[in-house]
């Protein structure tokens, strides 16, 4: 009869192969320290311990990697990003030219990106009409509008 236990390295072997795959699919470190974990059991495996031994080992591992090492390693990896904003954080503020006529209804601006939005005029200020080629700051995003704000009454022709 096959004694299964003597071919336990190959079940740790395929467990961190599959880890490992996970891991570059999610990129969340989560499964590489559970890979890491893994190889601690095939380590004790080697060794000729116990299988009961060898799951205890890859699980205390895991666990001590995942909630010890895994948040200083992100930290470490967030260090050197790039601080300046993007998507809609990167729009808020930024200048732009009234294309039609802007009020508390809607209207369309072209943004300094170049893009051109529909927008609105924000309930912050006195309703007034916006008209053509004026210049105003996008003070936030509301789905698919500019909510915008004159920085001043300027007429640009």
């Amino acid at each position: 009869m096959i004694d299964v236990t003597s071919y336990l390295w190959i079940v740790w072997l395929v467990i961190i192969f599959i880890f490992v795959i996970i891991e570059l699919l999610t990129l969340s470190l989560s499964f590489m320290m559970l890979a890491v974990g893994s190889l601690g059991g095939l380590a004790a495996n080697l060794l000729g311990w116990d299988w009961w031994v060898q799951i205890g080992i890859s699980a205390i591992l895991s666990v001590l990697l995942i909630y010890a090492f895994r948040p200083a390693l992100l930290r470490s990896l967030r260090k050197g990003g790039d601080p300046s904003p993007s998507n809609i954080d990167a729009l808020i503020g930024m200048n732009a030219r009234v294309l039609s006529t802007v009020s508390t209804e809607g209207g369309l601006v072209k943004l300094a990106n170049g893009e051109t939005w529909t927008a609105r005029l924000s309930p912050a200020v006195p309703p007034i009409d916006l008209e053509p080629g004026d210049v105003v700051h996008v003070a936030t995003i509301d789905g698919s509008t500019a909510v915008v704000i004159p920085p001043e009454r300027t007429t640009h022709a």
